[in-house]
């Protein structure tokens, strides 16, 4: 999988000249949207489905600070997995310094009520799964 790459903007830097923390959220979205995308199983196709993916958890731990212009490499990988959820881990760097490392977690719903994605959408579910690092599948 190719990695996700943002150049920081100035309208996302502080005071102070650095990238304001709530931005690495967004940034983790964007990375997983385009992930999704290269799988071939983008938001838009899942939602044509009628699935939906809120985030139930996010975290971030900020390792070194970025300014305006910076980019920043995205790596996105799939940590845990189970029928419901999917947890998602982001490394994100500077070059070869880590910036930024953090974690979502997902599920899936129906008509607003949980589904079972190994079941609705099997084909994603394998996709998904056969991208794992390691084997947390559950």
């Amino acid at each position: 999988m190719k990695t996700y790459q943002h150049e920081v903007k100035y309208y996302e830097c502080d005071r102070m000249g650095v990238t304001h923390h709530s931005n690495y959220i967004r940034f983790m979205e964007e990375a997983r949207v385009d992930w999704l995308d290269q799988l071939g199983y983008g938001f838009d196709k899942i939602e044509a489905d009628n699935v939906f993916s809120p985030v139930v958890s996010v975290s971030c731990e900020y390792k070194h600070p970025t300014t305006f212009k910076d980019v920043i490499d995205i790596e996105v990988n799939i940590s845990k997995m189970s029928e419901m959820k999917f947890e998602f881990t982001y490394t994100m760097r500077k070059g070869e310094k880590v910036v930024c490392v953090g974690k979502s977690l997902h599920c899936f719903i129906e008509n607003n009520r949980p589904v079972a994605i190994s079941k609705r959408l099997p084909e994603f579910f394998k996709v998904v799964s056969g991208q794992m690092t390691h084997s947390e599948i559950g």
